[in-house]
């Protein structure tokens, strides 16, 4: 039965292997094919569209510095950023402005309905704004995760000085960006005491903080006099849209109790190499994701190597489970956790005041999610036939006529002669009749008298006979 659980583990471990082989060369085919598609020349001038319809995250920062780099690589001409959006994390509305500032092409950005807050920084950051009727832009106050509160005022500061500076770059009033932060700030004629600002249209218009009102980027063409273009809408590629689900914070804690439980399991059952895989895979597909959305750094995956390395000493080498368990349980976990939080080594000034606990929320969802899951799961599995075909289903009781052996004559005292030499195992020969046996640990060479010192059903212990 051993035999062929072994095998049907090898099995399952080779095409679940050949299978992430063959998932690896499309997703990298998928990939090539449309990088291979967008490069066609076709001598117009080309505008580069990049959507943002969603909150500012660790996707979107990703997904800007992508379309960034694809456009370089078919020399775009120009860029247009159509923006929809209510606003999001400040480190990553900081990177994307970033990378718009010291973009070397004309950035223009088209705000479709709504530039708020994060939306308001990287609209600033464009070269030029173009508004909707009835759109808006501003009302950029750093908020917390509970109901929307505003943040302490280190964080309202960091992203005043951000709004400033970016202002100033593109030779816009400093103070209206500062006041789209700060309530306390009042502008004669532009704002009172106690709001911040946000412009309609028509006020950004006036106020230096749009260029014109347009009705689609087709008018925002026109109004720059760009002719005989085509436009090129920007769309992730396969494997970026799946490293995305990964991001996701109820995915990200399902890997998480795959990374842990396959690791208990392993630890449990040592040399059936299914868990420790599943493991493995599930730590790849957490790290990679993360590391390159640039969250996740070489430090934070050394630690979580080493906290594996502490729980698998503290399972294997040490007995019980003492510092190196509880080391290696914190090194796991800080990791996985620091790696979905932009920190620079510790460094959490540039984190919102909500993102560490989110994170801690995300981890209990996903164990919790898991568990539930694989708690209905588990009782279908036991019965299902994929199952039954490497475990064993018979159960050896004495109602079917099983009973366990053991030796009727008490050996115990009796002499006898080591048959083998004994490591401590071996056989014994007592008068003429063969018996394994065990010494106390002892090296006992062939030939050596020996004495039975304890029985145990048909475990003979014995030692060396002095006499």
């Amino acid at each position: 039965m051993k035999q062929l659980f072994a095998q049907n583990t090898y099995r399952l471990t080779r095409v679940l292997w050949w299978q992430a082989a063959f998932g690896i060369m499309c997703w990298l085919g998928v990939f090539g094919q449309a990088q291979a598609q967008d490069n066609v020349e076709t001598g117009k001038t080309k505008v580069f569209v990049i959507k943002i319809r969603q909150e500012i995250n660790p996707q979107v920062s990703r997904y800007v510095d992508i379309a960034l780099e694809e456009a370089l690589n078919l020399k775009a001409d120009y860029i247009v950023v159509d923006m929809n959006t209510y606003g999001g994390r400040v480190d990553d509305a900081d990177y994307i402005r970033t990378k718009l500032l010291d973009f070397k092409k004309p950035v223009w950005v088209f705000v479709n309905k709504n530039a708020a807050s994060a939306g308001a920084l990287i609209s600033i950051a464009c070269d030029k704004i173009y508004m909707q009727p009835g759109a808006t832009i501003g009302a950029a106050t750093v908020v917390t995760g509970d109901k929307g509160k505003a943040a302490p005022d280190k964080y309202q500061s960091y992203m005043r000085g951000m709004m400033r500076a970016t202002a100033k770059t593109n030779k816009r009033d400093p103070r209206i960006a500062e006041a789209m932060v700060d309530q306390n700030i009042e502008i004669e004629g532009i704002s009172k005491k106690g709001e911040v600002i946000t412009f309609s249209t028509e006020e950004a218009i006036k106020h230096g903080y749009c260029e014109g009102k347009v009705n689609t980027i087709k008018d925002l063409l026109t109004k720059n006099n760009v002719k005989d273009y085509e436009v090129i809408n920007f769309k992730l590629s396969q494997s970026e849209k799946i490293s995305n689900i990964f991001l996701n914070p109820v995915i990200s804690g399902l890997l998480l109790l795959i990374i842990v439980g396959g690791l208990y399991f392993e630890l449990q059952t040592p040399g059936i190499g299914f868990p420790i895989l599943a493991s493995i895979i599930a730590a790849a597909l957490y790290f990679i994701p993360y590391y390159l959305n640039g969250l996740a750094e070489y430090w934070e995956l050394a630690f979580l190597v080493i906290g594996i390395s502490l729980l698998m000493a503290e399972f294997f080498i040490i007995p019980g489970f003492g510092v190196a368990g509880v080391l290696g349980f914190l090194c796991t976990f800080g990791s996985l956790l620091l790696m979905m939080i932009d920190n620079d080594w510790f460094d959490f000034s540039k984190v919102q005041t909500n993102a560490l606990s989110d994170s801690f929320i995300t981890i209990g969802i996903g164990i919790i999610g898991g568990g539930l899951a694989i708690a209905l799961a588990l009782p279908q599995f036991l019965k299902s036939k994929r199952f039954k075909q490497i475990s064993l289903q018979d159960v050896m009781d004495s109602e079917a006529g099983y009973t366990s052996t053991s030796y009727l004559d008490n050996f115990v005292g009796r002499q006898g002669v080591a048959h083998t030499v004994l490591r401590p195992s071996g056989k014994i020969r007592l008068g003429d009749e063969l018996y394994d046996a065990a010494s106390q640990g002892d090296f006992i060479e062939k030939g050596t008298k020996v004495i039975v010192i304890s029985q145990e059903g048909t475990s003979l212990k014995v030692k060396k006979d002095e006499d």
